[in-house]
């Protein structure tokens, strides 16, 4: 890779600024200045330093949102603000949300310019699963909880896949789909003759939503959890 572009691919300044960097002598690369920007870098064994700085390039980057209400899962809205808007990060142009929760619905939200996991994450023949703190208008009985881990019928042309439900202490549902069908969560609920007043999703995949985390805060996810969220073959 070449340098001037390890460079801007690492949020250190414009193309015209890192050449300037470089032409200034204010980068090295393994302990020798060079000051041509087209000098060649290898970005996993090379070690760049500018203007005193060691520059560790990554490629991609992943950060664990929790979504408030009012804000929709998209890029760019002419209407509202987009959950992309609420990072700011060097990254953040490049950055998409990894499917979407509806305006109305709170938590767990991935964000990240990686779309080769964006792609497995979502492809409906991984069976990723998803897990939804609901609030339900009326109290769930034991049939309710039955007929939705059962599959339902919401109105499309086959049932719901089979779900895992469980009722907590307080009454709220937690539910565990690995679908992403429309509004599927509160369809269900209104399949079984009830409403959704609230909803948060507290899980994905392997990575479950930080309890340290107010709604509208962000964080990088940890080597782990990266690891852990790329799906095996």
């Amino acid at each position: 890779m070449r340098l001037d572009k390890f460079l801007c691919d690492n949020n250190i300044g414009t193309r015209s600024q890192v050449k300037e960097y470089i032409k200034k002598g204010q980068v090295a690369i393994n302990g020798q200045i060079v000051k041509k920007p087209e000098t060649k870098v290898n970005e996993d064994t090379d070690i760049v330093i500018c203007q005193g700085k060691e520059i560790h390039y990554q490629k991609y980057v992943y950060y664990m949102l929790n979504k408030p209400e009012g804000v929709v899962s998209a890029t760019n809205d002419n209407t509202a603000p987009t959950v992309v808007s609420l990072l700011t990060v060097p990254e953040q142009k490049e950055l998409f949300p990894v499917g979407r929760l509806d305006k109305d619905t709170t938590g767990l939200l991935l964000l990240t310019n990686d779309g080769a996991l964006a792609h497995d994450l979502l492809s409906p023949k991984k069976h990723v699963d998803k897990t939804y703190r609901v609030r339900p208008e009326k109290p769930l009985s034991a049939e309710d909880i039955h007929r939705l881990e059962s599959g339902l019928e919401i109105g499309d042309d086959k049932p719901t896949s089979p779900a895992k439900a469980v009722l907590t202490e307080d009454g709220d549902l937690l539910l565990t789909i690995h679908e992403g069908r429309f509004h599927q969560v509160k369809r269900m609920l209104q399949a079984i003759g009830n409403q959704v007043l609230t909803l948060e999703r507290i899980r994905f995949g392997s990575l479950s939503l930080d309890p340290a985390l107010s709604r509208g805060d962000y964080r990088a996810l940890t080597e782990e959890e990266i690891k852990h969220l790329r799906i095996k073959e």
